[in-house]
This record gives structure tokens, sequence and C-alpha cells, in this order.
């Protein structure tokens, strides 16, 4: 890379740190070399028949490629749609990203996947347009759901909220089946890095007895210069404002558990505690970025309940409690690592 490639490398990396949802390695398409990026697109009916994941990304390593992953909550099936790197582009001032003819931004997604690239049978076409995003706060000192750790350089996996709740509209066609989501709801997230984490366990909702109600909430392994520790993210939406309880805002986790039908979360603040209790299903199994290569391995669920309960530590009394429907919930890996003693 000639030494004005570094500078404009180093002043994009910068500029993306505020930007979560940008396309963040432009130079290492260049190079290569073990990294990945993804964005995660979830998009549920207005009847909740059909709900749907949307995951364009690009890997750089071992055959590195771009692809657009199609999970299908109701069958519990994913396809995965490999395209040449050539095939990807992605804007450096805004999040714009195209792969081969498929569009993808903070509006709205465009699909044109046709038996061409992959199978008649997993072809998708159709477009969905986007309210405006709800996303994660992103300040000068805790640009994202990072937080300070957005700043560190040498992290597996960063992880962005892009929309914690949104209004989704349009149409997809997916191997042949149409689905209008006018009146859905929407959520987006974003991983890039070099791998993800060894283990970890993840759930989010936004489909509550009323619309401004989500959660999102992962416990991951967290390498650590020579070690590691249980790091953990989680955002509760309710009424306009985002609770955050996380490891570095100070919060503590008091249980985690995973059993064969369920997992359970409990964890507080200095004023309020939440519980977390997440059903697991069947679903389908995703790609995700291990070592130097993409491995089929994660399986996710999007037809899992969310029970939360939100209440005060002073005084123990409810705040907010319902069941959240369409939840995702993937529980992957090493889980001992995450699990309490």
């Amino acid at each position: 890379m000639t030494p004005a490639g570094k500078t404009r490398a180093v002043l994009d990396h910068v500029r993306n740190l505020y930007h979560p949802e940008r396309f963040h390695f432009h130079h290492r398409l260049e190079r290569g070399g073990g990294y990945f990026e993804g964005w995660y697109f979830k998009l549920v009916d207005a009847g909740g028949a059909q709900p749907y994941a949307i995951i364009p990304g690009v890997f750089l390593g071992i055959d590195g490629h771009a692809f657009i992953q199609i999970l299908d909550g109701r069958a519990g099936t994913a396809c995965y749609h490999r395209f040449p790197l050539e095939e990807f582009r992605a804007s450096r001032s805004e999040f714009a990203v195209e792969i081969a003819g498929s569009r993808f931004s903070g509006e709205g997604i465009d699909l044109d996947i046709g038996a061409d690239q992959t199978s008649a049978k997993q072809g998708a076409r159709g477009s969905v347009r986007f309210s405006p995003w709800h996303p994660w706060p992103v300040t000068l000192t805790s640009p994202g759901v990072m937080g300070p750790y957005s700043f560190v350089p040498f992290m597996e996996c960063n992880h962005g909220i892009l929309s914690l709740d949104h209004a989704v509209s349009g149409s997809l066609t997916v191997d042949g089946r149409e689905t209008r989501f006018d009146g859905g709801r929407g959520y987006s997230e974003k991983d890039w890095g070099r791998a993800f984490p060894s283990g970890y366990v993840w759930t989010q909702s936004n489909h509550f007895d009323r619309d401004g109600v989500s959660i999102t909430a992962s416990v991951a392994r967290i390498p650590w210069l020579t070690g590691a520790f249980r790091g953990f993210l989680v955002g509760f939406l309710l009424d306009g404002e985002l609770h955050r309880f996380t490891t570095y805002t100070g919060a503590e986790i008091e249980s985690l558990t995973i059993g064969d039908t369920q997992m359970r979360l409990r964890l507080h603040d200095r004023t309020h505690r939440l519980e977390i209790g997440a059903s697991k299903r069947e679903g389908g199994v995703l790609h995700a970025p291990y070592g130097k290569r993409m491995i089929e391995r994660v399986a996710e669920t999007m037809t899992s309940e969310v029970e939360l309960r939100f209440s005060s530590r002073a005084t123990d009394a409810t705040l907010y409690e319902g069941r959240g429907h369409h939840a995702c919930l993937e529980v992957q890996g090493d889980l001992p690592a995450i699990l309490d003693d």
C-alpha cells in the first residue's frame, strides 16, 4: 500500500469508528487476509407469519468472497449465496453496499438473486424500505454499542447495533413465495473483525405488546491480551429510552443459565434489574467466520419467545413485564467459558 493509501486507510478507520454501519475495510480488499464484515437485517411481516433475516457481507481469507445469506425463520432453513469479491462494492462516505446487483443501505434492501448465481429454488427478488432507524447512541467517547472498546485495535470481533426497532414496507419473493412487509417491523446490526467469538449467546426481539419495546442481549467470551473475559452487551428500549447493561457501564451479571429448552439471564446496574428468559427452538444453520474460513456452524432460530421483567433495584417494583415474539436466539460454541461457575 502506498503512503497515501495508508494515510487514507487511517482516516477512514477514525471516521468509521463513529459510523458503525459503514463498510470498514476498503484497504483489506486490496490485500485480503482473515477479515470479515457482515450486516444483519431482520424482517417480520405484520402478521408474523414469515420472518426473514437477510445477511450480506464479505469474507477476506482463504477462498475470499462476498455473500448474501437468507434465513427463512418460518421454515428454519438458510441458504448461502456466494459471489466473487469483484461483485462487492461499498461507499466510503455512507452506508451503501452492493453485491452483484443487490443493494443494502439504511433506507432499505433491494434483492436481485437469480438462478444463475445459485439454485433456482432459492432465488430472491424484491424491495423493502425502512422507516428511520433507532440506533444505539454514538458519542465522542462511546461510539456505539462497543463503547470504549471501539477504540481497541486488536478486538477479535466488533459489534454494532444499527437499529433497535423500525417499521418496514415493501415485499420480497423468495423461492417463488411473495411476502409483503407493509406494517411489519425490523431490526438491524452488524459484526466485523477476524472471527466470531468462540462461545456466545445472543437473543433479540422487538415484537412486544406495543411498539417501541426492544431487547438485544449478548454474552460472549472475549479474547484479551494473554487471556479472556466474559463480556456482555444488553440494550433494552422502552418507550424511546435505551437502558444499557454492558461490561463498560458497570453493570453486573447475576446469573446466566442455558438448559435444553431455555436460556435465562439476570443482570443489574446501579438502579435497575433486568431478567431475560428465551426459549430454544429449531432453526437454520448460518455460515460464520472462524479462523480463515467461513464455516456452516451457527444455528439460529427466529421463532423463539423472550420473557422480560424490568424492575427497580431499590424497591423491586416491576416497571415493565412482557413477552416478545418472533425472537432470534443463537447459542454457540464454548459455553462453559461464559456460564456461571
